[in-house]
């Protein structure tokens, strides 16, 4: 039986949208972030040693990492669905964004999270502005340059056709979900068309509203 370990506000959200998108059986075991830290619980670590979510089971298998997930579920249960063509163009596109989406795209944004919260970190009076300071030169002259350079080249590669991988809907698209979700959050970018067009098109399928009902509150939607 397949079993997700479920953090909410977290990567997590996608693996259950794929499992409604392929229509397959699992359980749901829900663990919650500390409130102060918003850490994961220490319950995590018994399932991973890392204690991070997604977790996924299959049986005694446990697959850790969201795009390992997908592909892990796409190979053993989709049938052939949400996927190119095997040795196709569109098969190699497929590969390259379910890496991107963790490997490119999410770094900047984490450290745009880690910038704003020295920012608003608690310390003595004296070394706020310092601090302060610091951050805002990371965001300005690092982080900000390079999330519209990234942001920029999704939205020109969406526009193409609308998805990641081809002219249809793959899991490529569920992988990428959570990186511009967060983007369209924490870093707006006025101007482009496609991204936004793509996140009304994704939160209107039917399978991505039962993934949220059952996940539950998620933050970066």
């Amino acid at each position: 039986m397949l079993t997700v370990h479920h953090l909410n506000h977290s990567r997590s959200q996608r693996v259950l949208w794929l499992l409604e998108e392929l229509e397959l059986d699992y359980d749901l075991r829900r663990y919650e972030r500390d409130p102060g830290t918003m850490r994961a619980p220490p319950e995590l670590r018994a399932v991973h040693p890392l204690g991070k979510s997604p977790v996924l089971t299959d049986g005694e298998r446990v697959v850790a990492e969201s795009g390992a997930i997908v592909e892990y579920l796409v190979q053993r249960y989709g049938k052939g669905r949400l996927q190119p063509a095997p040795d196709s163009e569109d098969a190699l596109r497929y590969r390259y964004w379910l890496h991107y989406a963790e490997g490119s795209a999410m770094p900047p944004l984490l450290l745009k999270l880690v910038a704003q919260r020295i920012a608003s970190a608690p310390m003595p009076f004296f070394a706020r502005p310092i601090a302060r300071r610091i951050a805002q030169a990371l965001e300005t002259e690092v982080v900000d340059p390079q999330l519209a350079l990234h942001l920029g080249y999704i939205d020109s590669e969406l526009s193409k056709t609308g998805w990641f991988a081809g002219d249809a809907f793959s899991a490529a698209d569920i992988q990428m979900s959570f990186p511009l979700e967060a983007a369209h959050k924490r870093a707006p970018q006025p101007g482009l068309k496609a991204i936004p067009d793509f996140l009304q098109r994704i939160h209107a399928r039917p399978a991505y509203r039962r993934a949220l009902d059952k996940g539950g509150e998620y933050a970066y939607a």
